[in-house]
């Protein structure tokens, strides 16, 4: 074994604690490398020691130069602060190999002449909106083509000149689009003066309104082509523009189902400590912490944490269902920590219903079983995926 591997193992097996944590291995200048997560830390690292060659495992301890780890109160806990950490710094290991390959996302940009389109993971940083996680990626694929269409909003590359017509009055030209779709009338051609911004950005907002479970102008427009191409006795294009319609309602019945996750994951949840740690409590707003303080263990205390809901629910906030990257990816952990811990809805408690007890009224009691359904239906996402496309277990 080499020397310093052989220093990083000595290093794990004096010091670390089966304990739940996160750890941190460094390469030689200090990078960091890969961020892990384990309810036993001392057992998962040394793990790492004994991974085949060519495991991916393997492959970093052989460029690791330190191991650091820190402990956490509970697995949920530890979970929260791998997923801040690999956020702030970005690890090359977690950035290559910790994508979620079943998900994907429909991004709305937030360019001048916006575009729809589907992404693997958000990214950026607040140059868009999010609406996911969706399952199936050529589904989703298919139905924003479909949005894209109806609406009439472009597909091409980011960097393709824009020529709205509000900008003719100050450099008049004349051009023609610059795709097939605008040439069928398929796109306003924003590239070629067919539109004006606020035209554009009109459609750009029922999109949006689609996507927030606000609006069903797509499928409207959808239903009135595929009347039309009935009565011109089209029946092959009338069929496909059912199968379309169909997908499209798929996705916005979980649209809803989606906001309604959202609107339940509005909780104050309680974690025990684990092996010694302490009991923390977290407020929840629309699937995401807003608070997190150690669980109250007097009445002053008590009192404190109520007045501290309050005040966090007491913020007006919009009900959207579009998303900053982090934050999707914030509530996509949230739903799918209490989706595969199920027990843990035991230690929430809905804001709506909070009755400074910390019993479980029969509304409490009701609320978790509606909560864990949503749950369900929601990470596995709509209705519609292509036959041998991943899922989640």
């Amino acid at each position: 074994m080499d020397p310093r591997v052989a220093n990083l193992l000595s290093h794990v097996r004096a010091q670390a604690e089966n304990r739940p944590g996160v750890y941190r291995m460094s390469g030689p200048s200090g990078e960091l490398l890969y961020v892990g997560k384990s309810v036993r830390v001392r057992t998962r690292l040394l793990s790492y020691f004994r991974a085949d060659e060519g495991e991916k495992a393997a492959e970093i301890i052989a460029q690791a130069h330190r191991v650091e780890w820190e402990y956490t109160s509970s697995e949920f806990a530890a979970l929260l602060h791998e997923f801040r950490l690999i956020k702030s710094h970005r690890p090359l290991y977690n950035v290559e190999h910790k994508k979620d390959r079943a998900h994907c996302f429909l991004q709305l940009t937030r360019e001048a002449v916006p575009r729809l389109r589907v992404v693997g993971q958000p990214g950026g940083s607040g140059s868009a909106e999010y609406f996911g996680p969706f399952h199936g990626r050529h589904t989703m694929a298919d139905v924003v083509r479909a949005v894209n269409d109806l609406l009439e909003l472009r597909d091409c590359p980011s960097d393709t000149p824009m020529r709205l017509a509000d900008q003719f009055q100050l450099f008049p030209m004349k051009d023609d689009p610059r795709c097939m779709r605008g040439q069928t009338a398929r796109c306003l051609s924003p590239c070629a003066g067919g539109c004006t911004q606020a035209e554009y950005l009109e459609r750009v907002s029922l999109a949006r309104a689609f996507l927030n479970g606000e609006s069903d102008r797509p499928l409207v427009i959808l239903r009135e082509r595929m009347a039309m191409a009935a009565r011109r006795l089209q029946f092959e294009y009338a069929a496909e523009l059912r199968d379309r319609a169909e997908r499209l309602e798929n996705v916005r019945a979980w649209i809803v189902e989606l906001g309604r996750t959202l609107r339940r994951l509005s909780l104050v949840y309680t974690v025990r400590g684990q092996l010694g740690g302490e009991d923390r409590t977290y407020v929840l707003r629309r699937g995401r912490i807003r608070a997190e303080l150690p669980t109250p263990q007097t009445p002053e205390e008590q009192a404190a944490l109520e007045s501290r809901v309050r005040d966090i629910f007491a913020l007006p906030e919009p009900e959207a269902i579009g998303l900053r990257a982090q934050e999707a990816q914030e509530v996509m952990l949230i739903a799918k920590w209490f989706r595969l811990h199920p027990e843990e809805l035991e230690g929430t408690v809905p804001a709506s219903a909070r009755t400074g007890t910390g019993e479980a009224s029969e509304e409490v009691a009701e609320a978790r079983v509606e909560l864990a359904r949503t749950l369900e239906r929601t990470v596995e996402g709509p209705v519609g995926v292509e036959e041998g496309e991943p899922r989640s277990p």
